[in-house]
């Protein structure tokens, strides 16, 4: 399978079981996704695996942050959790928004080679992404934020990924504007 079909064949699955990838086969995925364009190389990013009972503490993090007396399941959703972080460096070539992308970028690259691998994956976000509970239970920096998490776990035999519209490109691409003569 060539990059092309890998992207194009890529859904978000809101259902999965409850198998995950290793930590040892994360890693090489990570290893892989972190090769992305990244301006002086500062990595400015950083991932938090979340399995077990870490997805409960995330839950009460999440029921605390929204004023809630039970935890929230939406962490038992999936068997694997990966906290995405905005991790940023102090640069004077290197703008904020352009380190948050770089680490937007790492987790899209992951979510499409976790796919590729076989593995069901959706990238949820929330208000709460930015909450002070669940920045502390994640134990992030005063220079990080939460960008939001990856869920994964197998794809259901038999069940179907979520529906994804095709995009028309026509649409969507264009050509710089032409000066206006005065």
């Amino acid at each position: 399978m060539t990059a092309l079909d890998a992207v194009r064949a890529r859904q978000s699955w809101s259902k999965v079981d409850d198998t995950a990838p290793s930590h040892e086969e994360l890693l090489t995925l990570v290893a892989a996704a972190g090769r992305v364009a990244d301006h002086s190389s500062l990595r400015p990013w950083r991932l938090i695996e979340l399995r077990g009972s870490d997805r409960e503490l995330l839950g009460a993090a999440i029921a605390k942050a929204q004023g809630d007396k039970s935890p929230s399941t939406k962490p038992l959703r999936a068997p694997l959790l990966i906290a995405v972080v905005a991790s940023y460096r102090k640069s004077d070539k290197v703008p904020r928004w352009e380190q948050e992308a770089v680490a937007s970028g790492v987790a899209h690259m992951l979510s499409l080679l976790l796919d590729d691998a076989g593995w069901g994956v959706l990238w949820r976000t929330g208000h709460y992404t930015r909450a002070k509970a669940v920045a502390k239970a994640h134990g992030l920096d005063k220079n990080e934020e939460l960008l939001g998490w990856l869920y994964v776990g197998g794809k259901p035999a038999g069940k179907k990924p979520g529906r994804r519209k095709a995009v028309d490109a026509r649409k969507l691409v264009s050509r710089m504007p032409k000066a206006k003569k005065k």
